[in-house]
C-alpha cells in the first residue's frame, strides 16, 4: 500500500470577549466577520454560537508549516477583533459566561440543529480543536481510526483547557466533554472492519431521515466528510500555540507509527470502547496529574511515564516528519501544567490573597487573552 501523504490541518474556535467586562459578545460586531474574510478568506468562518469564530489552516506538509499559518491565523482574528474593542479566547469553556444567554449563528445549518437538538445545542458554549492528518486510501483510514482511537485520553490529557463552567470551578480539567457528550452521536466511534462497512451504518440514519450526511457524526475521532483525512477531534483547544502544536504532531506521528507497523504486518492491539471510555474520564477528571490505564499490563500508570514511552514508542516517525522538536515539548507541558492548571492557579492565588471571585475570574480572562496570542 502507497504510503500516505500526511498532510495536515488544523481547525480551532476561538471564543470572542469583551476585555473590559471579561464576558463574552452577545454577537459579533457588524463587519468584524466580513474584515476577517478579506484579510485570510475562506479561512475563517462563523460558528454555531455568534460569540465563536472558527478558523481552519491551509493544508500543510507538515507540523511546522501548520504552525506559521496557525500564528498568522490568531495573529489576524485578535487584529481585527481589537480594532472592535474585543479578544479572541482559546479556551475550551469560558469561566464564567453563562450559556443560556448565548444566541445561535442565523443560518440555514445552525437553524436545523438548533431544531433537531434543542436545549442540548444551546448549552454547547465549548470549543475545541481538530487536527486532520490526510489519509487517502479509504480502508486504511478506517483501519487506522479503529487503532489510533486507544491514544484519544492521552491527547486530552495534554490539552485541558476547560475547568470552569459557569464561575464554578467543577474540579475536571476538561469539562468541554461533558457538555459535548450530550449531544448524540459523540464520543467513542465503534469499530469498523472497513470503509464499506462505516458507510453502511452512516447510510442506516442517512435513509432513515435521521441525519442528513456524515458530518454529522461528531465523534472524538472520525473519517472527515470534506476531506481524505482522519480527523481528531477529542482535544480541547490549547490556549498557548505550542501546545497545539504538541498535539498535532503526536496525533500524526502516531498514525505514521501505525501505519509502519502495518507495513511490517503489525498492528495495535483494538481494546474495547468500554476501557477506552475509562480512560477518557480519567484524561477528562485528572487531566496529566494522575495516571491513564495501561491495558497491556492492566495497570495504572502514571501519565508523564506513558508520555515518555510515547515519545520513544514515535520517535522514528517523528523524525521522518520533522517534527520531534513539538513532540518533546509534551514534556514542558507535563512539568508546568496545561492551559487549565494555569487557570486554576491564577484563579487560586487570587482568592487566596483575599481577591473576590470576580476578580479571580477576571485574571483568569486577562492570561487567556495574552496566552492565545503569545508567539
Amino acid at each position: 500500500m502507497d504510503r500516505p501523504s500526511f498532510t495536515i490541518g488544523i481547525e480551532e474556535e476561538y471564543l470572542i470577549v469583551d476585555p473590559e467586562t471579561r464576558d463574552l459578545v452577545k454577537d459579533l460586531p457588524e463587519g468584524l466577520m466580513r474584515e476577517c474574510e478579506e484579510i485570510i478568506g475562506g479561512q475563517v468562518s462563523p460558528e454555531f454560537l455568534r460569540s465563536q469564530i472558527e478558523i481552519g489552516t491551509k493544508v500543510a506538509p507538515n507540523v511546522k508549516e501548520a504552525r506559521e499559518d496557525l500564528v498568522l491565523l490568531r495573529r489576524a482574528v485578535a487584529d481585527v477583533a481589537g480594532r472592535y474593542g474585543l479578544a479572541p479566547i482559546a479556551a475550551s469553556t469560558h469561566p464564567f459566561a453563562n450559556w443560556f444567554r448565548q444566541q445561535h449563528t442565523d443560518k440555514e445549518r445552525y437553524n436545523a440543529l438548533a431544531s433537531a437538538l434543542g436545549g442540548v445545542i444551546r448549552r454547547l458554549l465549548i470549543c475545541g480543536m481538530h487536527v486532520h492528518v490526510a489519509i487517502e486510501d479509504e480502508d486504511l483510514r478506517i483501519d487506522l481510526m479503529n487503532q489510533v482511537l486507544y491514544f484519544m485520553p492521552h491527547l486530552l490529557a495534554l490539552s485541558t483547557s476547560s475547568p470552569f463552567w459557569q464561575g464554578m470551578d467543577t474540579g475536571l480539567l476538561s469539562y468541554r466533554t461533558s457538555v459535548f457528550r450530550a449531544v448524540p452521536r459523540t464520543g467513542m466511534p465503534d469499530e469498523f472492519h472497513s470503509w464499506a462497512d462505516y458507510q453502511r451504518h452512516v447510510d442506516v440514519l442517512v435513509g432513515a431521515g435521521v441525519i442528513e450526511d456524515a458530518s454529522r457524526m461528531w465523534w472524538d475521532l472520525r473519517p472527515s466528510s470534506k476531506y481524505p483525512t482522519l480527523e481528531m477531534r477529542a482535544s480541547d483547544i490549547c490556549t498557548n500555540v505550542d501546545d497545539a502544536m504538541t498535539i498535532a504532531a503526536v496525533y500524526i506521528s502516531l498514525l505514521s507509527m501505525l501505519f509502519h507497523r502495518r507495513q511490517h504486518n503489525q498492528r495495535w492491539r483494538i481494546y474495547s470502547r468500554m476501557l477506552i471510555n475509562e480512560n477518557l474520564w480519567r484524561a477528562q477528571r485528572y487531566g496529566i496529574d494522575d495516571t491513564l490505564i495501561d491495558f497491556g499490563r492492566g495497570e495504572l500508570v502514571p501519565y508523564a511515564q506513558l508520555y515518555e514511552e510515547m515519545i520513544e514508542l514515535v520517535r522514528k516517525d517523528a523524525e521522518r516528519l520533522d517534527c520531534v522538536e513539538e513532540v518533546e515539548h509534551g514534556r514542558e507541558i507535563i512539568s508546568r501544567g496545561t492551559s487549565a492548571h494555569r487557570q486554576r492557579a491564577i484563579y487560586n492565588e487570587i482568592i487566596d490573597g483575599g481577591g473576590s471571585d470576580e476578580e479571580a475570574l477576571y485574571a483568569v480572562i486577562d492570561w487567556l487573552v495574552e496566552e492565545t496570542v503569545r508567539f
